[in-house]
């Protein structure tokens, strides 16, 4: 699907600047080239995607559920939980994040989901279950969904609405001061994608300038740090080998 993108990211770094591919600048370069235009176009389809499901989800009625009830926990382990079940990548997360924000369903509730949804996928666990068998499968589920549970519970604890950025902020009370509720908008998709497609534009812009310096990270670590640097330094020998290995984890 991204060949092409490649391609280009090819064109620009070995033959239009004339860099040499054992050029460590060379191949961050092309890494940054390419997934930036990867992560874009992914980030803009997924996000047109999400916004589409959010229509027709009853974010409404979850909302009712959570705030009638006492669930005693059980909304932070359902939102893991969900977050788990569901094919979700990062990209995917963030636009159905925003879409639970604007439902108006609590922070720490939807953080839980946004850090769970990510951390344990269906790639994932096929992953540690062709290479370390069910059993560790099974803690790294278990750990996963915990992890976000106690993480969301924590952050909602801390009041972090007015933490959140501008434009996250405006999407929140243009939902707030609009009478239209989404899902029950009876719109057909087509009329409809105006305007999905507005927000999806908006949801792009706003964290353009993150993915721009995360990718930028990315492209100076794969283009400058050997592949024996995790070797010498997270080893079984290592007592530090697990936090070090966290804080590398972070920028990747």
């Amino acid at each position: 699907m991204f060949t092409w993108a490649q391609y280009f990211a090819d064109w620009i770094v070995y033959q239009l600047l004339g860099l040499s591919k054992e050029n460590h600048l060379a191949a961050a370069l092309n890494f940054f080239i390419f997934d930036t235009i990867k992560i874009f176009i992914l980030l803009f389809f997924i996000t047109i995607l999400m916004g589409i499901i959010n229509s027709y989800f009853p974010i409404d009625k979850v909302r009712y559920a959570l705030q009638k009830r006492k669930w005693y926990g059980l909304d932070y382990f359902f939102a893991s939980f969900f977050g788990t079940v569901t094919p979700f990548c990062s990209c995917s997360s963030v636009p159905l994040f925003i879409g639970f924000v604007q439902g108006g369903i609590p922070l720490g509730v939807t953080l839980a989901f946004l850090i769970s949804s990510p951390l344990v996928d269906a790639v994932t666990v096929a992953m540690f279950m062709g290479m370390f068998g069910i059993k560790t499968t099974l803690i790294y589920i278990i750990s996963g969904i915990i992890l976000s549970m106690v993480a969301g519970a924590i952050l909602g604890k801390m009041k972090l609405e007015n933490l959140l950025t501008p434009w996250v902020k405006k999407i929140i009370e243009n939902k707030q001061q609009s009478t239209d509720i989404v899902e029950h908008d009876q719109r057909s998709l087509i009329d409809r994608f105006p305007e999905l497609f507005k927000e999806a534009i908006n949801i792009v812009k706003g964290v353009a300038i993150y993915i721009l310096i995360g990718v930028a990270i990315g492209g100076l670590m794969h283009g400058f740090i050997p592949t024996n640097f995790f070797e010498q330094y997270i080893s079984k020998d290592n007592p530090f080998a697990v936090p070090i290995a966290v804080l590398l984890g972070v920028p990747m």
